[in-house]
């Protein structure tokens, strides 16, 4: 039987893997598009790193590096069972706190 929270979608604003929303995605590319601001600049500003700042302004480039990851054998993440086990509870746990104090749509 499936966890309740996993039946709960997450907000855009809520979801702890995305560092940045579709704005602010728009908000970089048009920045750098002026010719004011670096993309070390507009990562300092928004907080991520500069390569995301370079896949958000060309997103070939990004495809070349999924390419590239993919012809090496996929990102070939090892993870300890135990240490895995513990974050997706503490995630669930995380979920059903928004769902229970109703943050969630």
């Amino acid at each position: 039987m499936p966890y309740l929270c996993e039946k709960i979608n997450l907000k855009e604003t809520q979801k702890r893997s995305a560092k940045l929303t579709a704005e602010q995605r728009t908000e970089i590319y048009q920045k750098y598009a002026t010719g004011k601001y670096s993309q070390r600049a507009l990562a300092l500003e928004y907080g991520v790193s500069r390569r995301l700042v370079t896949f958000i302004i060309d997103p070939k480039k990004q495809e070349e590096n999924l390419q590239r990851r993919s012809e090496r054998g996929g990102s070939k993440q090892y993870y300890d069972r135990e240490k895995h086990t513990k974050a997706i509870r503490e995630h669930r746990k995380y979920k059903q706190g928004l769902f229970l104090k109703g943050e969630l749509v």
